[in-house]
């Protein structure tokens, strides 16, 4: 990710809004939030619900989908992965150390049971 579209993501994210509601959209998960709800939950006028999802949509932080007559929006996460890659790109002495926002997303999967034996083996693994 380039310095410039990273400030403007960050500016973007910078007003106590557009934060509110991208939060929001964070919690929400893949499915998103129509406006109506958003706007009810923060109690935004219309107008200015509008110019924020507006921006957010611009600078790539959310996408918009029109399912019906509403719009339901959701937060990019491919985007928001990339600008956590950015900010710490030189952490931990360039090591990853942060796992990724899709994957932390995702439904957990059932881990597999560990054997505690030691491990079984057989002519053909010699």
């Amino acid at each position: 990710m380039e310095t410039i579209t990273a400030s403007e993501l960050l500016a973007a994210l910078g007003h106590e809004t557009r934060l509110a509601i991208y939060r929001m959209l964070v919690e929400a998960g893949e499915p998103g939030l129509n406006a109506s709800t958003i706007g009810a939950s923060l109690a935004l006028p219309p107008a200015t619900l509008s110019f924020h999802l507006a921006h957010l949509s611009r600078v790539g932080l959310i996408k918009g989908r029109q399912v019906s007559r509403f719009i339901f929006y959701a937060a990019d996460y491919p985007v928001m992965d990339q600008l956590i890659a950015f900010l710490t790109h030189n952490c931990c002495q360039g090591e990853t150390c942060l796992p990724a926002t899709a994957s932390t997303c995702a439904p957990a999967k059932p881990k597999a049971k560990a054997k505690l034996s030691a491990p079984h083996t057989t002519k053909a693994s010699l």
